[in-house]
């Protein structure tokens, strides 16, 4: 046959393709089986001399038929080259045991060498890769002199190669951070235009105020279904554990009301210092008698008398457990309520049991003080019980409502068991609108006992002015708003206060460092250990925001779930603390896995992360539906934290809007506080006021609407202003850091409603002459 042309076909290609191995292996075909052999033995130190010795050799395989063969080293490397007709598959595997046999052969001479030529053969074969492949040449660096003696990564002006520096270019770049460098250039510019604000204020702290003891003293008895620290839930608590202390002050004898609970927490031992007065009472209602008695404690001057009774004594909250309120709440207070009017008239407080040096009981010459309706039908007993038949005479009483939400609503039927006489049904019962009751056949008829206290009482108190107006609105009234528009003329508004030992930077046993307004470094030392705390990027320059309370429809979280998309995209962090509805608290599980770095959720109730958030955070968030009076911005001004607020009731009265025509001047700030104090020791109806509280800077920013619009402008402003504008943030922190928010303004307005009461008659009394009743 005609002999074919001699072709170069890749082994891999005539394997594949079935393509005849009529070729002539040179070289290069050698080189291909030696660099298999090598891959091979990859990943071993040492390469067998036998596979570099036939690389380094020629090895000829001619076309025309035939076997050469050549000898290198200790084992004879056979090639064989079959006619066209061969199979080319054969030869493939002929190949490839040659290639294992060569592995054997290598792995044998590893184990025969030693040590030292073990490292010399592997240098050796290092030395030869780096002769097959040198390291690229770096090109010389060009003069850059043209740029003026840059010398950093700004000096990258486009080019082809850009300059990076001196040393390692790349390791340099990646550690450059375009947020760092903006801030720093931040920084700089506010360095330089002598903006940074110094932590030392130069303002002095406020000294306390002076109680002067009044000229005519009065005996008030509040009566509360709780009381700081014995029992607490709320700021119903705060008042009735604070105020008492501050109307002592003033020369008044105090007594505080409330039941003797036993819940199997902590503080139960807090009842241990009670003892038993020996005045049991047996006391008429639910028809039948029952039997209290009373504990006796004395703290601060103040007269604490705990009802001790079975009802009060079991395992859960005050109101409730896991399984909602208890059904027997109308039962326990209506036995609170029989037992406070009693107390003032059983008790008798011998020589050196009273406070203050008084004995003997207290009498009926007393104010009483029913707070909400766990102890509304104290009015109503007094009016319809005690003055008919001579006693209480010259008593008042007064209601407190600090939440109008909470009216103590049951069936009319369960009128009966409240031991109070059937003529004063009618101040009891209520009738729900079609729309809000049961079914056709409903008539809607309940007793209200907040709407009897509202109607038999001779003064009614809120704990703001603004939520007083409120309350006489439909909106507002939760349904008592017309009752409440009868009694205007004898409705006020006080706003509450704080106990200043308890709450006290400087001393504050939560926090980390102390600090108060001459001096706010602490402050910021308490931000980098709540930012610690949390797992938070402890950063003085981004703002740090808090919120504290239920999670509930009134204290509106909802609200800031639905913007916490918008509050991510700024530059903030967030802290929020509180239980209560689980769709609220699953947002703030899911918030901390959405916005690790930004956010953080504490679900439950802490007194000691409460004041550290209060201490350590800049923006305190209250977002509420409703608020009647409101603390928590109150702590929150008195550690210099803004508060940001819905424009509503107390939080309305409290905070100072933020004015951005003010001078940052502290002097400005200081004068601003003190005025505005001064404007409340006037006749608060007349809303006393002087002009320089309006040229202060503010204490926080309110707004008007509940919507993410309304709430996120004030966030906004809130943050901008402390990135950009540091000194007038500092004046906002001295403004509301130096108001005098203590008991002591509102202590002096409940002393003037006390006075009030005194000097109207009673708003329910009989008229001699036929026995009827105004």
């Amino acid at each position: 046959s005609p002999r074919r042309p001699r072709t170069r076909v890749p082994v891999a290609h005539a394997r594949s393709t079935g393509a005849p191995l009529n070729a002539r292996f040179t070289r290069p075909a050698m080189s291909c089986v030696s660099a298999a052999v090598s891959a091979a033995a990859s990943g071993r130190v040492v390469a067998s001399p036998l596979v570099s010795a036939c690389s380094s050799r020629r090895t000829v395989v001619r076309a025309s038929g035939g076997v050469q063969r050549r000898v290198t080293g200790r084992r004879t490397l056979v090639l064989t080259h079959s006619t066209a007709e061969e199979d080319l598959d054969a030869q493939a595997e002929e190949i490839f045991a040659q290639i294992q046999a060569l592995k054997r052969d290598n792995e044998s001479l590893k184990s025969d060498l030693s040590d030292t030529a073990f490292e010399a053969l592997r240098e050796a074969q290092e030395a030869r890769e780096r002769l097959a492949n040198p390291p690229p040449e770096v090109p010389a660096q060009k003069d850059m002199s043209y740029l003026g003696g840059a010398s950093s990564k700004d000096a990258y002006l486009g080019m082809e190669l850009p300059y990076l520096g001196e040393g390692d270019v790349r390791v340099g770049f990646s550690e450059y951070n375009k947020t760092s460098a903006a801030r720093q250039r931040d920084a700089d510019v506010k360095a330089r235009k002598g903006q940074a604000v110094q932590v030392g204020t130069g303002v002095k702290p406020r000294p306390p105020p002076v109680f002067e003891r009044t000229e005519a003293p009065m005996s008030i008895v509040f009566v509360s279904s709780e009381v700081a620290p014995w029992s607490k839930t709320g700021g119903l608590a705060d008042v009735c554990g604070s105020l008492p202390r501050e109307l002592v002050k003033r020369g008044h004898r105090v007594m505080v009301v409330s039941p003797y609970y036993q819940t199997g927490k902590k503080e139960d031992e807090l009842y241990k210092g009670a003892f038993d007065t020996c005045s049991n009472k047996m006391l008429e209602c639910f028809e039948g008698l029952q039997e209290v008695s009373y504990m006796h404690q004395v703290k601060d001057g103040v007269d604490f008398v705990f009802v001790k009774h079975e009802s009060y004594e079991r395992e859960g909250n005050i109101y409730g457990n896991s399984y909602g309120a208890y059904a027997d709440n109308q039962f326990r207070y209506t036995l609170l309520s029989h037992a406070a009017c009693e107390a003032p008239l059983v008790i008798d407080f011998g020589a050196g049991a009273s406070a203050n040096g008084f004995t003997g009981t207290y009498g009926d010459d007393v104010v009483f003080v029913a707070n909400d309706w766990h102890a509304g039908l104290v009015p109503l007993l007094v009016a319809s019980k005690y003055r008919p038949y001579g006693t209480y005479k010259k008593a008042r009483t007064v209601t407190a409502i600090h939440n109008i939400l909470h009216q103590g609503v049951e069936p009319h039927v369960s009128f009966k068991n409240l031991g109070v006489p059937g003529e004063w049904y009618d101040c009891l019962e209520y009738q729900f609108p079609e729309e809000m009751r049961a079914h056709e056949l409903d008539l809607g008829l309940v007793v209200n006992i907040l709407k009897g206290a509202i109607a038999t009482s001779d003064r009614v108190l809120t704990v703001s002015e603004g939520y007083a107006k409120e309350i006489i609105t439909p909106e507002g009234g939760k349904g008592l708003e017309a009752m409440l528009e009868t009694r205007v003329n004898r409705l006020d508004g006080v706003v509450n206060g704080i106990d200043m030992d308890e709450w006290n930077p400087a001393q504050d046993e939560f926090t980390s460092s102390p600090f108060d307004v001459s001096d706010l470094s602490g402050k910021m030392e308490c931000k980098r250990k709540l930012q610690q705390e949390m797992g938070l990027e402890v950063r003085d320059d981004v703002p740090l925001i808090g919120f504290i309370g239920r999670l509930d429809w009134q204290k509106g979280p909802d609200l800031i779930r639905d913007s916490i998309a918008d509050m991510m995209n700024e530059d903030v962090q967030v802290i929020m603390l509180g239980s209560g509805l689980a769709e609220l608290e699953q947002f703030m599980q899911w918030a901390e896995q959405a916005y690790n770095d930004k956010f953080r959720g504490w679900v439950g109730f802490s007194v000691p992360m409460a004041h550290r958030i209060t201490a350590g955070c800049d923006i305190l968030l209250m977002p509420s539906r409703f608020e009647p009076c409101g603390l928590n911005q109150l702590y929150a001004m008195r550690y210099g934290t803004l508060p940001i607020a819905h424009a509503t009731g107390g939080l309305n009265d409290t905070i100072v809007r933020h004015n951005p025509y003010a001078d940052d001047d502290p002097e400005i700030a200081v004068a601003a506080a003190v005025a505005r104090d001064e404007g409340q020791e006037g006749d608060f109806r007349r809303n006393g006021h002087n002009e320089a509280a309006d040229l202060g800077p503010g204490t926080g920013w309110l707004f008007n609407e509940m919507n993410v619009g309304s709430f996120m402008y004030c966030v906004s402003n809130a943050c901008k202003l402390y990135r950009e504008n540091p000194k007038m943030w500092r004046a906002m922190q001295i403004q509301a850091m130096s108001q005098d928010l203590s008991w002591y303004h509102a202590a002096l307005k409940w002393e003037k409603v006390f006075e009030w009461s005194k000097i109207d008659p009673p708003h329910c009394q009989p008229q001699e002459q036929n026995n009827n009743w105004n």
